[in-house]
């Protein structure tokens, strides 16, 4: 039986994966047009290797995989970058749609100064606490995908997520941000 034509494959392999991907390309990169390059980079890479794609059960975990080392060795290569930490309903492709906010001007500038206030404290913390925190409790990646993703033992993983989640609380604290006694929500 013949294969079918390679924008079919991709279309169907690939592209169910788009979102997500894109999405971790901006939380990794925290510019627009970063994100897009490495987008951009881990879509030739994936035509490179349709084949392989094909034959895995999640190909999103290879693509996920690829673009954190596509990033990590951009990385090497220039100068420490800040991950961004991107409000809810502020994802790339909402448009100016998702910058609106509400009605309530004065709500919309304390929300702002809220996310600031959160970017403020994920600055604070190292790079591999950052990531695994914003992955697992800001996109949803599960502690498997993030394994996979980054390379590392499950028990790793679990450690940092741990202890970028104290950390974050100690800087919240610290800054008066909430009370010592709220617990983070996990």
């Amino acid at each position: 039986m013949a294969k079918a034509p390679d924008n079919e494959r991709f279309t169907r392999v690939v592209q169910p994966h788009f979102d997500r991907l894109y999405g971790l390309a901006w939380r990794l990169s925290g510019q627009q047009a970063s994100a897009e390059d490495l987008f951009q980079e881990l879509m030739i890479k994936a035509c490179l290797k349709l084949d392989e794609l094909e034959q895995l059960d999640e190909p999103g975990a290879w693509l996920a995989r690829v673009m954190y080392n596509l990033f990590v060795d951009e990385h090497r290569r220039f100068a420490r970058q800040r991950l961004l930490l991107v409000g809810e309903g502020r994802l790339p492709g909402d448009g100016l749609a998702g910058f609106a906010g509400e009605d309530d001007p004065v709500r919309n500038a304390e929300r702002d100064e809220e996310t600031a206030e959160l970017e403020r404290a994920l600055e604070k913390l190292g790079e591999e606490h950052r990531i695994v925190l914003l992955l697992h409790d800001a996109d949803g990646y599960k502690l498997k995908e993030i394994q996979e993703l980054m390379g590392v033992p499950i028990g790793t993983v679990k450690s940092r997520l741990h202890r970028a989640r104290a950390r974050f609380q100690e800087i919240l604290v610290q800054r008066g941000t909430i009370p010592a006694t709220q617990p983070c929500k996990r």
